[in-house]
């Protein structure tokens, strides 16, 4: 009986919907049906006042959905570093600098950000840097084309480093496993509640499945190259951050 469940448990990995990816060419569904279009990976919204669900779009970007956790292969991620001169408000408006790399910003200041003022605990409110730190997470669902992004705040920064270092210790890259992600309720030292992002490993990818995310992983890194400063914001941006480090709020210069 036990073999019997471990050889249907392998066909289940074996012809996942990860599988299915390798019958089509990424270059080309992209080449066919996208050439002169713009369009961005949906994104996930987190929220705010300790809540414990995702708020994840429908792929037709009409309606959207609540989920406890989200499950899938981390295929890409870099810093997202964005710096407002006046505070920010909300909405879409670009920041005054941004960086994709957290080396390099692009606009007022732009430079070095390991030596900008603006990227030093002190610079804004309290202890807090000027210059939000954060993290885009490209996230590919099984059964799916196109990852979903999430814009991993200051507070969960933390978590998801620990994570990935578990990972590598182990010999695994994040492209090479499929990744558990839920949200829990934390406190920072001065009281306040926010939603913290808990990662867990799944399971590893086998041959066929990596070979055929191969393709997918290739095109977000093309993807994420042509993002412009503009990309860093998003509908969370309009709620105050908490560093649990500091447990100062992050929030740009006034």
């Amino acid at each position: 009986m036990s073999d019997k469940k471990t050889t249907e448990t392998t066909e289940l990995v074996v012809n996942s919907g990860y599988t299915a990816l390798a019958e089509m060419d990424m270059k080309d569904v992209m080449a066919d049906d996208c050439q002169g279009l713009e369009f961005s990976f949906d994104r996930v919204k987190l929220p705010a006042g300790g809540g414990t669900a995702f708020e994840i779009p429908f792929s037709d970007g009409e309606d959207s959905e609540m989920a406890k956790e989200i499950k899938g292969v981390i295929v890409f991620n870099h810093p997202a570093f964005a710096y407002y001169v006046d505070k920010y408000t909300g909405g879409s408006n670009p920041p005054d600098c941004g960086s994709f790399d957290g080396i390099r910003g692009t606009g007022t200041p732009g430079g070095n950000c390991a030596e900008c003022q603006f990227n030093k605990f002190g610079s804004g409110e309290g202890q807090s840097k000027a210059c939000k730190n954060k993290r885009m997470l490209y996230i590919l669902r099984e059964n799916e084309l196109f990852p979903i992004v999430l814009s991993l705040p200051t507070g969960s920064l933390k978590s998801f480093t620990n994570y990935v270092k578990g990972q590598l210790t182990r010999g695994r890259k994040l492209s090479d496993v499929v990744t558990k992600i839920t949200l829990r309720k934390a406190t920072n030292a001065s009281g306040i509640t926010f939603s913290q992002a808990a990662f867990a490993f799944d399971r590893v990818l086998n041959n066929d499945e990596k070979s055929a995310i191969a393709g997918v992983v290739d095109s977000t890194k093309v993807y994420a190259t042509r993002l412009n400063p503009a990309a860093v914001t998003d509908v969370n941006d309009s709620v105050p951050f908490v560093d649990t480090e500091t447990g100062e709020v992050i929030e740009p210069l006034k």
